[in-house]
């Protein structure tokens, strides 16, 4: 599919523009222009009707069908058989760094907030030890295409720290020159000194991902997260004269003291910006489970109804200033690799997000970290005690996980192609997998017919098609799918809107 040029974009955006004027319309834009990363239809009323709990399929099964019985052994044996042969997939590297020095009321993650920097040195010797570990699982030499740290604040580290981390990684496994290798970072810009991007592109990363959340200080105030613009803005400087290649932004919607009109001058403020990706999330308040979360005054927080006004005004925002929809919460300029590994139908989906890497092993390091190799999932322990002591006596700190079945492998190619491309080739399904996809997916397909009424997808021969209409609720699409779905508690997900 072609690429996109400026004035194409905005061509789009004004009959999207049109169409989001008058909720009442049922059928989706006609134009040979468009591309499904660009074109949404906003319904409130079936957002408000469809808006429940599920995954966020960064994996098919969910985490929660990871188990304990799955074992040391189990895992070799898949890492063996993913890396046999001249056609093994490159790898990709995920670094959990879960330390911050000061908690975000709204954070989720897995996360040890402490001011003793102290306390990262003997993670660091652990997290170092694993990379060995994890290295001489792979007899053949595999090439890394990715790498990304997260956490938790990998900037929290301090250079030395870094550099000797990067070159631990180095010296184990095979990483892929700066101009075909994809490295990112997530940084808190209030952990930077002047030097800190210089130093991270120098060490090797050439893509950054930031949290803003929320340039409003009442906002601030409340989420614990006192961010200023000027200091946002001096790190992207720094990034952009380092030679950073891409750069995400991070904003969360539904944060306590939020209105459509304060969230708009945060928006427009990062489009002037202009970063390459940006992320635009959903809060979903649980302080049931996340007990951080209780800080929060749910009586500050905007309702259903502010919430969906912001996330309408949100994407007519993005869309306005020339962004492509990659699904769910993402957002990227026209020439971005995402967006063009969408548009080439290679764009994938990993515990990471969405990728363009998604043909890789992934390698998941350090506390809590997960992985999939080959055709098996697996988590490292979740305390960084039971962590570090399996470290410190030569095994891999693999807690649980879940080696997949022919139908989940199945099930899982759908939900990816659905939850990536917004569409499904019938046809593909059978030269992958032998089965005819009408007569496997029957109950399913008959499932979403009252989709089909609704106006959300378009079902053929052919394939599945989401429209317009249904592209902001693709979860609850990819949900038909889901097999576990029925014996998973709704509590353990997000809500979709």
């Amino acid at each position: 599919m072609r690429n996109i040029g400026p004035a194409t974009t905005t061509s789009i955006v004004t009959q999207v523009r049109r169409q989001w004027s008058n909720d009442s319309e049922t059928r989706p834009i006609r134009n040979t222009a468009m591309t499904p990363q660009a074109t949404l239809v906003f319904d409130a009323d079936l957002l408000r009707r469809y808006d429940r709990a599920g995954p966020r399929y960064t994996s098919y099964p969910t985490a929660l069908e990871f188990h304990p019985d799955f074992s040391l052994a189990d895992y070799r044996r898949c890492a063996s058989e993913a890396g046999s042969g001249a056609d093994s997939r490159d790898l990709s590297l995920y670094l959990h760094l879960p330390f911050c020095a000061t908690v975000c009321y709204y954070c989720a993650c897995n996360k040890i907030i402490t001011k003793n920097r102290a306390r990262a040195i003997p993670y660091l010797d652990s997290l170092q030890r694993e990379i060995e570990l994890q290295a001489a699982c792979f007899t053949a030499p595999r090439r890394v295409s990715q790498l990304h740290w997260g956490g938790g604040t990998p900037t929290y580290l301090n250079p030395e720290q870094m550099r000797s981390l990067m070159a631990t990684t180095r010296a184990h496994f095979d990483l892929a020159d700066d101009a075909s290798g994809e490295y990112s970072i997530e940084i808190d810009p209030r952990e930077t000194h002047d030097d800190t991007m210089a130093i991270l592109r120098e060490i090797g990363f050439n893509r950054v991902s930031m949290g803003v959340q929320d340039f409003d200080p009442q906002v601030q105030l409340a989420v614990n997260r006192i961010q200023s613009e000027a200091c946002t803005l001096a790190v992207i400087d720094a990034a952009r004269a380092s030679g950073f290649r891409s750069i995400n932004i991070d904003l969360i919607y539904g944060l306590p003291h939020q209105t459509c009109r304060s969230f708009r001058h945060t928006v427009d403020r990062i489009v002037a910006i202009g970063p390459d990706r940006i992320s635009v999330f959903n809060y979903a308040h649980l302080p049931a489970r996340f007990k951080v979360q209780r800080q929060i005054d749910a009586r500050a927080l905007p309702d259903a109804a502010e919430k969906l006004a912001i996330l309408r005004q949100t994407t007519e925002q993005l869309l306005d200033a020339g962004y492509c929809y990659i699904g769910m919460d993402h957002f990227a300029k026209p020439e971005d690799e995402l967006a063009i590994a969408q548009r080439e139908r290679k764009l994938t989906r990993n515990f990471q997000g969405y990728s363009t890497h998604g043909d890789c092993d992934l390698i998941g390091l350090g506390v809590t970290a997960i992985g999939a190799i080959g055709n098996c999932y697996y988590q490292n322990a979740r305390d960084i005690d039971t962590y570090s002591a399996a470290i410190a006596a030569g095994r891999l700190p693999i807690e649980r996980g879940l080696e997949l079945s022919e139908d989940d492998r199945i099930r899982r190619h759908v939900i990816s192609e659905l939850i990536c491309h917004f569409s499904l080739d019938f046809d593909a399904v059978r030269r992958l997998f032998g089965i005819d996809a009408r007569r496997y997916f029957a109950r399913e397909i008959a499932a979403l017919m009252s989709f089909q009424d609704d106006g959300l997808v378009s079902i053929s021969d052919t394939g599945i098609d989401v429209t317009p209409r249904g592209r902001l609720l693709i979860r609850n699409i990819c949900m038909t799918f889901d097999r576990y779905l029925a014996s998973a508690p709704e509590t353990k997900f997000s809500k979709v809107i």
